[in-house]
């Protein structure tokens, strides 16, 4: 029998966010959705609903899936007291934790981007930690034996190449194929006002992207996993035993500021919101930012001219950048912390790092571009002079067929 049957919880409870505590994101420009440093976000995340799951944990064997972002807001501070972490919020309400799991990044957010974690063991509680971006992407079957749920608690920012999808995927996977139900907290979408991108093709699969989804999705992580059940895209049409813990007062449109940032290199919100168009330079031989304080709010290179990129850079190894793309060389690019807020994904500076490069042919490492855009197409109209309409106009219809799949699994307007 299920563990999870519907359940609506009545309580109503008001969280006020802040913009920046601990690691935190600072307020958006002045063209962004939370564009005041004082501003808050009167949402509810899935797990500041401690009365909707609490009692569901209670006497069991837990496994957490979390990172640094799986917290629970207490008050509208500045400081890291105004939050606790899932993880010592379950242990005081002596929740029988077993492990926790954690996705690229680590348990506490510090690894590089693509930098395998290893097992291990979290200093301040002592509960083992099992990497799902090292030996292995999927826990294992005795990783699961001794369980009787797992908790999935991560922020997302709604792109398919961010891997925490992924992982999500293949929580889901195992836990279906060990009988051990999935109980996901919500969290929302900074990225989720819209739908746009290329679709992943099944021939370009990876850990990129596991599903034939846009690249911008529009669906929170609990929306996502009601979707991957639903259309069965687990292995061998296998369902897990999910619940979702939804968020309350958040729409699609929601004004929402990150607090805490969600790995190494997506600093503030302006990142957050450019990481959709810049993303796709991390399979070129363009930097985006890393080894910079501006991550994914400027792209340069030394291959272009400075008389047409007037932005000129040095990356340098700093956090969550151990080995920058070109370390230690002047670029030459944009910077674009100036831009008006994205409400669709942009293919200019692509276009147009593509069109200024002196390196033409060394521009794009195919394997990885391909695997980021989830096509090989897109790469080939680049390279053969299409304008951004037109290529946007190739997508139109499978934008649209996923939005009919989409529509069947949103909890939120």
């Amino acid at each position: 029998m299920p563990l999870f049957s519907p359940i609506k919880s009545t309580l109503f409870c008001w969280v006020l966010i802040v913009l920046s505590c601990g690691q935190g994101v600072p307020s958006s420009d002045s063209e962004g959705r939370s564009s005041s440093k004082d501003s808050t976000v009167e949402i509810t995340v899935g797990a500041n609903r401690i009365p909707a799951y609490l009692k569901q944990l209670q006497n069991k064997r837990v496994g957490i899936v979390a990172n640094q972002t799986s917290v629970i807001f207490r008050s509208h501070s500045n400081s890291e007291a105004s939050y606790v972490h899932l993880v010592d919020s379950l242990l005081l309400h002596k929740i029988d934790i077993k492990r926790v799991f954690s996705p690229e990044h680590g348990f506490r957010g510090t690894a590089d981007a693509g930098e395998k974690v290893t097992d291990g063991k979290d200093e301040r509680t002592g509960i083992p930690i099992v990497s799902l971006y090292g030996a292995q992407r999927k826990p294992s079957q005795d990783h699961l034996a001794d369980l009787d749920v797992v908790v999935f608690d991560i922020q997302d920012v709604g792109v398919r190449f961010y891997t925490y999808i992924a992982t999500l995927q293949y929580v889901m996977e195992a836990c279906a194929e060990a009988g051990v139900p999935v109980l996901v907290l919500d969290r929302p979408n900074p990225n989720g006002h819209y739908v746009d991108g290329p679709t992943m093709e099944e021939e370009n699969r990876s850990f990129l992207g596991l599903n034939a989804i846009p690249l911008v999705y529009g669906m929170t992580i609990g929306e996502y996993a009601l979707m991957v059940n639903g259309e069965k895209w687990l292995e061998n049409g296998a369902m897990a035993d999910l619940k979702v813990i939804e968020l309350e007062n958040y729409t699609h449109q929601s004004n929402y500021a990150l607090p805490i940032r969600p790995s190494p290199n997506l600093p503030n919100d302006k990142a957050i919101n450019l990481y959709p168009s810049l993303g796709l330079f991390e399979g070129t031989h363009m930097n985006a930012g890393r080894g910079t304080d501006f991550q994914f709010q400027r792209y340069g290179s030394p291959y272009h001219d400075s008389t047409q990129f007037k932005l000129r850079y040095i990356p340098k190894p700093n956090f969550g950048s151990k080995s920058p793309k070109f370390n230690g060389l002047s670029c030459y690019g944009e910077d674009l912390r100036g831009v008006p807020f994205m409400k669709e994904m942009s293919l200019q500076w692509l276009i147009k790092a593509y069109k200024g490069s002196a390196a033409k042919s060394e521009f794009f490492n195919t394997s990885g571009f391909t695997k980021h855009a989830g096509t090989a197409e897109l790469q080939e109209q680049i390279v053969a002079g299409w304008s951004e309409a037109k290529i946007k106009e190739s997508w139109a219809k499978s934008l649209e067929d996923f939005k009919k799949i989409r529509g069947k699994y949103l909890l939120y307007p």
